[in-house]
């Protein structure tokens, strides 16, 4: 039964029985401090400092793999594959790349988007598959809009939406230019939210097909 931890940012540790992959490791420069957690796997969507903090994960066995591009992966009895994207709708112009890691642990299927820039084309959607809990960010600046966040996750209907990469109480000026999640919350029309220390997920506990996509709120714990 994978456990999820929001460390904050666009950080995740997902802990399965197979070992732990954790997400977007951030620097200090955003204002909060990551620790030093433990990991057998991280995955790096793209080369800014708020997402490229490798050298804070703890390796949990002798070797820490860090995976930062598009590919297949299968590591330890978890199967990884990152999905080429952009972080702007110019293809990679403005921003440079990101890559979307679909990340399949205890028969559960996440998607981590990054910095996700833009809608999703019909053939990164075929690579990216079917989705049970997806890490999406909501904070607008140099990613996703609040608005453009809700398009991306009617394009892979996901189970659980996990909001991620928007300002909280802290952040510098680095992150200064994201906005804070209420207009997300707005968005999905949520009135009264409520957040969670740590999500467990299984197959059996998800929302069923067809019924509509919880989005689960996290406190970030670092």
């Amino acid at each position: 039964m994978p456990d999820i931890q929001y460390l904050g940012h666009s950080t995740f540790r997902i802990r399965g029985r197979d070992g732990i992959v954790l997400t977007d490791p951030y620097d200090r420069s955003i204002g909060l401090d990551i620790g030093k957690p433990t990991a057998h796997i991280v995955t790096i969507s793209h080369d800014h400092p708020d997402h490229t903090n490798a050298a804070a994960v703890k390796p949990m066995r002798e070797q820490l793999f860090t995976l930062e591009g598009p590919g297949e992966y299968e590591i330890g009895g978890i199967m990884i594959a990152g999905v080429r994207t952009y972080h702007d709708k110019k293809k990679g112009e403005e921003l440079g790349r990101n890559t979307v890691y679909v990340i399949h642990i205890d028969d559960v299927v996440f998607c981590h988007l990054g910095d996700l820039g833009h809608e999703l084309s019909s053939s990164q959607l075929d690579e990216i598959g079917d989705v049970d809990v997806l890490f999406l960010p909501v904070g607008g600046g140099e990613t996703l809009s609040p608005a453009e966040a809700v398009v991306v996750i009617s394009q892979l209907e996901p189970r659980i939406v996990v909001p991620m990469h928007y300002a909280t109480d802290g952040q510098q000026t680095f992150t200064s230019e994201l906005g804070r999640l209420d207009a997300f919350l707005h968005e999905m029309a949520i009135k009264e939210p409520v957040f969670e220390d740590k999500l467990s997920v299984t197959a059996s506990n998800l929302p069923a097909e067809g019924e509509q996509t919880r989005v689960v709120l996290m406190r970030a714990s670092a």
